[in-house]
């Protein structure tokens, strides 16, 4: 079992690494894809790039007919903080799941179709959501991927719908002493925006999250700016909630226009469903987990965990690592999403949780980015390679169970 990964590890390691020293944002992912695109190439897999019109994503595919398993890869990093969310491991992980699973098929002489989708910008909620519209996971019968946590798991988690949306402001400039009067302030607009949103949060369901930043505000100060941009993500567990809490976000964004004398555009850049959960792929991968050992630490990882665990969290009392945590009874709201989620609806999905990182370590923060870049972060990465590559083997023998879990969608 797993005889590929075993003689492999340090190969699919060298991957990581190499993503992991040439942090690319989304959509600028052309180190990152390229080398992934390279590997898979030399294990036989026949490349399509770029694909749904993106120059980093990409498809590569193996073998021939049912069932076709779609493994969805990741590699974005985030500006300033790197692989703080681990995409460098989930990336190289998912492949090599895949070449995993080739080289067991190969020596078993058995059928199937595996699909390795390199998914770019998944950071900003929509390398999938394009690629799904372009047409390209049509054919596949299961979704497979993992993410990398704190802890061993069934990601038996309901991620957020999301809406991620920009608003321009378009004002009058001026001088801003000499004739402040004859402008109208681009940035007073999105300032009172702002306000009106902050007023809004004790008017929503407390699942609701809504997060901004300003993007592109060029102007110096002694001008009466005439042009201001503000980034929004809007969140909660359900598409029809975060459809509502975005239309009264646009609201605040017409009233501070209004009381201005300033214009908003309005731009929705992307945009997902909640989660939907696939229970019968995920207890047929729970006892996949099960087979598996977990990861084990040396001294020196157990020491750097604790420096770490120290820095985050002086008070912190529980383990560093821990062993498989249960499959839940029921679904696990948690208060972040990903893109993901929108090909759950129309594709039995699965995501592998493993411990990258020691408890208690938040994703986009600089502690994750560090484990990502060593043993601790490449031990949970194999981890949840053998998982997938074991997990995707027992479809292959067993495709009633693909016909269980689509009666689910």
């Amino acid at each position: 079992m797993n005889q590929w990964l075993n003689a492999h590890t340090s190969s699919v390691i060298k991957l990581a690494e190499y993503i992991f020293s040439h942090p690319e944002t989304a959509y600028q992912e052309v180190l990152s894809s390229q080398c992934l695109i390279h590997f898979l190439e030399s294990e036989g897999f026949a490349i399509t790039a770029p694909v749904a019109n993106i120059d980093t994503a990409f498809c590569a595919t193996w073998g021939e007919g049912s069932p076709v398993l779609g493994f969805l890869a990741e590699y974005d990093a985030l500006p300033e903080l790197g692989h703080a969310c681990g995409h460098n491991l989930l990336g190289s992980g998912v492949v090599g799941a895949a070449c995993d699973l080739k080289d067991r098929m190969i020596r078993e002489n058995l059928k199937g179709t595996i699909k390795v989708f390199g998914c770019p910008a998944e950071e900003i909620l929509s390398g999938k959501i394009k690629m799904k519209d372009a047409g390209l996971f049509n054919d596949i019968d299961t979704a497979i991927t993992w993410h990398p946590f704190d802890r061993n798991r069934i990601s038996n988690d309901i991620w957020q719908s999301q809406d991620i949306k920009n608003y321009t402001f378009h004002g009058i400039s001026a001088h801003a002493s000499k004739n402040p009067d004859k402008g109208r302030s681009a940035l007073d607009a999105a300032e009172l925006m702002n306000i009106g949103v902050n007023y809004l949060r004790e008017h929503v369901p407390t699942d609701v999250r809504m997060h901004y930043a300003y993007l592109d505000n060029r102007i110096p100060a002694n001008v009466v700016p005439d042009y201001a941009k503000t980034n929004y993500f809007i969140r909660s567990s359900k598409r029809a909630l975060t459809e509502e809490v975005s239309k009264r976000v646009d609201a605040c964004a017409q009233g501070a226009a209004l009381m201005t004398g300033t214009t908003v555009d309005i731009e929705l850049v992307s945009y997902c469903k909640e989660m939907k959960l696939n229970s019968t792929l995920n207890h047929l991968f729970f006892e996949v987990m099960k087979e598996l050992e977990v990861p084990s630490y040396t001294e020196a990882e157990l020491s750097f965990a604790a420096k770490i665990s120290e820095e985050i969290n002086p008070n912190a009392s529980s383990p560093l690592f821990t062993g498989l945590e249960p499959l839940e009874d029921s679904p696990v709201p948690i208060a972040i999403g990903t893109d993901v989620s929108e090909i759950s609806h129309d594709i039995p999905t699965i995501t592998i949780s493993a411990a990258t990182m020691c408890k208690g370590t938040p994703l986009h923060h600089p502690a994750a980015a560090a484990q990502a870049g060593m043993s601790i972060g490449h031990k949970g990465m194999i981890y949840a390679a053998k998982i997938m590559s074991n997990g995707a083997y027992k479809l292959i023998q067993n495709p009633e169970i693909i016909h269980e879990a689509k009666k689910e969608i």
